[in-house]
Order: structure tokens, then sequence, then C-alpha cells
């Protein structure tokens, strides 16, 4: 099966309490629908837990609005440990998570008014598109930006859909862009500028200059949740006049405080692994022909980008549509490409929680 890369599943995010924060995502971003909750070992994972197996908790949620979801892991068996440094604009890795809205403006307005760290106004994107910048209770940084591609309407207040791409700090763009634009299908440059941005003036060194690559897929994703993950965009940024960068999780494992990994839902893991190798992102971490979280299971893989981001790829074989009646999608021999019913996928907004 040739590889097709169907869209960004999910942000994975490190925290120190799942349920508490999950309810902020709820609450500001709508993120209300839960895939799976489950808690277990992480034994393929100890190449980045320092070659120990711990335990986690981690549940999947997302919106049926549009967008990748969340994976909001939490380690049980250790203490999620936050960086003891400043995370400063430039540094490597995931830096923020985008998430699109359909009205930047109201959104805005509707984060001011539920009292969040509403970090700028909206401004203008190089490309003439309005965004704005949020904290979340763990300091963790969104970017809201204008959405397309919207799957369905849930009447959420705030206006907002889930993850529609994420800023990443990259020691070099030239050697970031063949990951990135090759293998991961990000192939047209809206805009690549270096400057000062007064979007940023309210986060660390904040006010420094930078070189921003914005990247979209020209091609529509296609696959089975294709529709409800929906356009995205990846923004490379490479801090020009620092000599100090490092890395978003230096001397810390994978699953502490902050964005662990960016996930990919596609089909063919084994053309892309082929493809990954003779690129020079071998897989890091492989689970095999599948894995089982108990709710969903699939096929998932790890590389790291030239800075050592953690990409994640799954394969998914089985996903609840509605657990309480034991209702499954089972798609590991679902014809490449092809799409879910729209009334199959809108059968998941039955896994809602409501505060």
């Amino acid at each position: 099966m040739a590889k097709i890369i169907c869209g960004i599943q999910q942000m994975g995010i490190g925290v120190p309490d799942v349920q508490s924060i999950w309810k902020w995502y709820r609450e500001h971003f709508g993120i209300d629908v839960r895939i799976f909750e489950e808690a277990a070992e992480a034994p393929l994972m100890t190449r980045y837990t320092g070659g120990v197996i711990h335990s986690r908790t981690a549940t999947l949620a997302l919106s049926m609005e549009s967008g990748g979801g969340f994976e909001i892991w939490q380690f049980t068996s250790r203490p999620t440990e936050k960086s003891t440094e400043p995370i400063i604009l430039g540094d490597f890795g995931l830096y923020a998570c985008r998430i699109k809205s359909k009205d930047v403006k109201a959104t805005h307005a509707f984060l001011v008014k539920k009292g969040a760290n509403v970090l700028s106004e909206p401004q203008q994107l190089p490309n003439g598109s309005y965004h704005f910048m949020v904290e979340d209770p763990n300091g963790n940084i969104f970017d809201i930006v204008e959405g397309s591609g919207w799957f369905m309407e849930t009447g959420f207040e705030g206006k907002t859909g889930g993850v529609a791409g994420t800023m990443i700090g990259v020691s070099s763009i030239e050697k970031a862009l063949p990951l990135y634009q090759t293998i991961l299908g990000y192939d047209k440059i809206v805009y690549d500028v270096t400057d000062t941005f007064e979007a940023f003036n309210n986060i660390p060194n904040g006010n420094q200059k930078i070189r921003r690559v914005l990247l979209q897929h020209s091609e529509d994703r296609k696959g089975p949740f294709a529709k409800l993950l929906g356009p995205t965009q990846i923004e490379l940024v490479q801090a020009v006049d620092r000599t100090d960068a490092k890395s978003i999780f230096k001397n810390r494992f994978w699953g502490d405080w902050g964005f662990i990994h960016l996930c990919f839902d596609v089909q063919g893991m084994d053309e892309l692994q082929k493809e990954c190798e003779q690129a020079g992102f071998p897989f890091t971490v492989d689970s095999g022909k599948t894995f089982d979280m108990g709710e969903a299971g699939g096929r998932f893989s790890y590389i790291e980008d030239p800075d050592g981001t953690w990409i994640e790829f799954v394969e998914t074989h089985k996903v609840p549509v509605m657990k309480k009646l034991g209702w499954y999608i089972h798609l590991k021999n679902k014809k490449p490409g092809a799409f879910l019913p729209n009334w199959m996928l809108r059968a998941m907004r039955f896994n809602r929680v409501k505060d």
C-alpha cells in the first residue's frame, strides 16, 4: 500500500493532571469528544524515558467542528517534569499548537471573557490572515488562526475547532524542509519572512528577529478521517540572532510537561517506513503490526526531525464510535485513501463529555 498522510491526528501534550486541563480545553477550545481514555505502561517508549518502563494515563479528545485532537498524557509512575529553564521563541521543538477559528476576533473576545491568559491582540500574519496567542494554565502556548475545511456545527461559543498545525523551532530551515515538505507533504511555501513581530511581544524573547516559513499541503488530504481532521499548516521558526537556542525537552523525558509530539494519521506504514529510512529519518520506535489501547488499536511509530522533535505516525485499525453500544470502526482492510461516510464520523459526537 502506498503511503498516505491523512492529516494531523493529534498533538501530544504532557501534563501534571489530565482531568483538570482537559476540562479547561473543553471549556475554552471545545475539545470535548473523548475517543479513548486508558491507563497503562509504555514499554515501547523506553528510548525516550531513561531506559525505564513508565506508567501513564492518556486521553484522546477532539472537536467535531474539525481539526486534530489532543492526546493529553500524564505520567503515573513519576512526576511530570517541567522545564527548569524558560522556553524561548526559537528553541527547538513544538513551540506552539495552532487552533483553528471561524472568527479570530470573536474567539479572542470569548477567551478574554473567560479570563484566559491572552498574550496578544489579533494581529495579521505575513500572509494577511489574523491570529493571536493564548497560554493555557500549564504555560503551553496556543496560536489561534483562521481556519478552513470545517466538518460540522456544534454551537460552541468560542468558534474554535481543533489542531490546525503547529509552530516548530528549528536550528536550520533548510535542514528541516526535506522532512516537512517531502515526507509530510507540506510542499507549498505560503511565506518566508525574517523580522520581529508584535504578536510575540508578551512571550519570552519575543522581540527578537526570527525567520518564519509557513508551509501548507497543496493537495487535499484523503483517508478515513481526513474530512474531520481538515487542512493544516506547519510554521518553521528559526532564531537568526541567537546562539544559545536549545531543545525544549533538553534533559527531560518524552511525556514530560509540554507539547511532546505531533501525530499524523497515516495509511501504508510499511512504505512510509521505507521512505523515511531512505531520507535519513528512520523509525526510532515501532509498535510492529498492531498495538491495543483497549478502546483503540493500530500501529504507531516515531521519527525525529533534524533537531530531535518527535513526530508520531499512527495507522488506525480500530476506533470507537459509540463505546456504550460496542460500536467500533474497523479500518485494517478498508480501501486506501477512502473517506468514511459523514454519518459515521458524525456519530462520534455521542462520545461528547458535558460539564
